[in-house]
This record gives structure tokens, sequence and C-alpha cells, in this order.
């Protein structure tokens, strides 16, 4: 067969012909097709429906959630009928369970309901689900790249069996290539892979099968009748590793969370590798300032005050240049961010007081502090006995600030870091003259 045969065999993908027809031939993911495991009792055409338990299979692109599905379906010898959450509405769903109640009632057959992306179902869309997969009518496949703590119904989740996917590994990957290289379904052996070609397929799949496999079609095309695929070929078909990130999904919290933990943690090379993560898988440059901006007050404070204006200066930069010049603009931030002294102690400060003014812990404004320019104030003893700060030497005068129920109260506890050094020595003086 030649190559052009092989690669467009029937116009289908390699990725879709090399889909797996049972569990055994599965790449990776052992750790969910031991003996006995959940997944392998579903496939197994012996077990009784009854027996069976709905799963939510979780995991990003590329690690063969679907391809699970399929496979159990085609050994399992139970119905399947598959719905897409992004074109099936609830009235989808409810003639499926009907559906599937009839068969098992009439027929004694037992319904494997695929759904991929479950984290596109709207709330009531999920709740349609409910009734079949909690009486048993379907066995609910659920596929999402999504964290499902996230975006799946509390009572859907409970009466699911979570599975988490893991990415594929290298030696796996290359397995995938090798067998649809010499595979039938596959290239037939219509080419040949270059250890270099087949170690730069591997890189650039980061995990993903359907990247590795889609990677190689499209490198063996260049290569056309060279009949031997080489680095360059797959360079020329692939310009980049694909990049595990998703905005809406938990990918974007576990990136984002490294980013804040790494500045806060001062480590300058971490903060900007996430931050370039972020920047190549399109993230919206105004969250990172902003995140930027939330870091400078939290976590570095006036340990270094510089350090909020220069995020604010950051976020303003970018939406005044745009990328991707404004990656630049916060690189700077996020290295100085990360570098320079840190405390929290302002952020532990509007805290506490806020839990204090939630329990009920705030009391009357002392009297010599309320406002006495209306009409009548002065009569009410308002603004009596209060001494003018800038009247004194000091600038500091003795008198009650707090309310009396919460005198002699600390939120703000400078630490000993930075700029703040200086701050918790001169608060100390104030505090004493004030008489606390």
């Amino acid at each position: 067969m030649s190559t052009a045969s092989a690669l467009f065999q029937g116009q289908t993908p390699l990725a879709v012909r090399m889909r797996p027809t049972s569990l055994d031939e599965v790449a990776g993911q052992g750790h969910l097709l031991r003996p006995g495991s959940p997944l392998v009792a579903l496939a197994d055409a012996g077990q009784s429906a009854p027996g069976a338990v709905s799963v939510i299979l979780w995991g990003p692109p590329g690690t063969g959630k679907t391809t699970l599905a399929q496979a159990i379906a085609r050994t399992s010898g139970r119905r399947f009928v598959e719905l897409s959450a992004v074109t099936a509405g609830v009235k989808d769903v409810r003639e499926v369970m009907q559906d599937a109640l009839n068969q098992r009632d009439l027929y004694g057959a037992s319904t494997i309901l695929f759904l991929d992306e479950i984290h596109r179902f709207t709330k009531a869309q999920q709740d349609a689900l409910l009734p079949g997969v909690e009486n048993g009518w379907v066995i609910l496949i659920a596929a999402t790249t999504e964290n499902p703590s996230f975006s799946v119904i509390s009572p859907l989740l409970s009466r699911s069996l979570l599975l988490t996917l893991k990415p594929l590994t290298d030696e796996d990957l290359g397995a995938l290539i090798d067998r649809a290289v010499s595979d039938p379904r596959g290239l037939d052996g219509s080419v040949e892979l270059s250890p270099e070609a087949r170690t730069a397929l591997v890189q650039l799949a980061s995990g993903d099968a359907r990247r590795a496999l889609t990677s190689l079609e499209a490198a063996a095309a260049v290569a056309g009748e060279a009949g031997t695929v080489t680095p360059e070929h797959v360079e020329q078909a692939v310009d980049r590793a694909l990049l595990r990130y998703d905005r809406q999904g938990d990918e974007h919290y576990d990136v984002i969370s490294a980013f804040i933990k790494s500045i806060r943690g001062s480590d300058v090379d971490a903060s900007i590798h996430y931050l370039a993560r972020m920047i190549e898988a399109g993230e919206d440059p105004r969250f990172i300032a902003r995140r930027l901006v939330i870091s400078a007050s939290e976590d570095i404070g006036l340990a270094d005050p510089q350090a909020l204006v220069i995020a604010v200066a950051a976020a303003d930069a970018v939406a005044f240049i745009g990328m991707p010049e404004g990656r630049i603009p916060l690189a700077e931030a996020t290295a100085y961010l990360a570098s320079t002294a840190k405390s929290n102690a302002a952020y532990l400060a509007i805290d506490k007081a806020i839990s204090d003014v939630r329990a009920g812990g705030f009391g009357r404004v002392p009297t010599h502090l309320r406002d006495a320019h209306y009409p009548g104030a002065k009569r009410l003893g308002h603004g009596k006995g209060y001494v003018y700060p800038h009247d004194l030497e000091v600038g500091v005068a003795t008198q009650q600030y707090l309310p009396d129920e919460l005198r002699g109260r600390r939120y703000y506890e400078p630490t000993g870091r930075g700029l703040e050094r200086d701050i918790a020595a001169r608060v100390e003086k104030i505090r004493k003259i004030l008489g606390e």
C-alpha cells in the first residue's frame, strides 16, 4: 500500500482508525484496568447490568476517555448510545432514558450511555440524567476534561464512580506510534520512522495520544514518497508542543496556583516558567495582571510597597500595549514580586478585623471621633475632647480610637522583613504613645 493510500484510507483520521477495539489494546491507564476493576467488570459481557456502576472519566484530552467507553461497548454486549454535550439537550437525554427503560423492561437489554464533555451540560441537563442513573435504566459513562468537583452536580457525582485518567507516559506514546506505523489499520508499514523523529513525536504529544497520531500522520504526509520520516518532517508538520492548559478547567486553576505560590516562595525561575505557560496557552493577560496586583498586596504588602506600584503599572502597560509585547511588563513585574521581601501582615490584619466585625465585635464609635459638623451634633457631645494630631509636635495624640469593646485589640502585626522592619519599629512607638 502506498503512503498516500495508507494516510488517507477512507479519509478517516489515523487517530480514529487506530482506536482500540478492546481494553487490551488501550495504551496506558493501567491503574484503571487491573483485573476486577470497575471498567474491566463493565466490559465483561458476563456481568449483569444491576452490578454495573456509572462512571465519570476525568482526564486531559487524548488520554483515552472516548476510547475506553467505545472499547467497553464493543466487548460488553450492552446497547451503546452516545451523546455529545455540545449538541444534546434535555429533550435528547429524556428520550434516551425512556428508550433505555423500554429496552430493559421489554427485552432485558442493558444500555450504556456515553456522554462526552459532560462539563458543558447545564445543571438542568445534568438533572435530567439523574432518574436514569439512580434507577439503573442506563449505565452512564461520562467524560470530562474539567474537574468534576466544579463542573458536575453533586447528586450525579455521588451516584457515579470518579475515575481519573493520567497523561500517557513516553513509553505508552512510543508503543502507540510504533503500532500505528505497522498496523494495517494505520500506515501499514508504508513509511519508516527514524529514532529521532519518534522521540520528537513523543515529546510534542505531551501525553496526548490523539496529538501523537495526528502529528505522525501529518509528518508522514510531509515525508511523502521519501519513505522515512525524519525530525525535519516532524518540525514542518508540527510547530509547537501541545500545552496542557484549559482556561475554563482545573489546569487553569493549577497553573495560576503554582504561579502565585512560586512568587510567594520567592522562586523567580518557577514564577517565570508558569507565566510563560499561561502566555503560550493564550490566557487573558488581564487575568494574569490582576493576579499580580493581588499577589503584591497579599504576599508582599508593606515589606515592599513598591511591589503594588509595579504590579499596577504592569497591568496598565498590558492594557495599553496589548500582546505579545505585554509579556515583557508581566515578566518584569513577576520577577520583581518573586525576588522582593514578603509580608502578609496587612492581609491578615484586614481579615482579622473583618472576622471581628462579622462576629458583632464593633461597638459604638467613641464620642470624640464622631462627626460634629451637622446641626445638633455638638449638643450630643460629638467631637468633644478630640485632639487634633497636627497640633502636637510628634503628630500623634494620646487618645482612644477603637470602640470600648475592642480597646487594646491588635490587628496589624508587622514582620521584620524588608521595609516593614522600619514600619514595625514606628508602629510600636505609636502604640506606646496611644497608651495601647
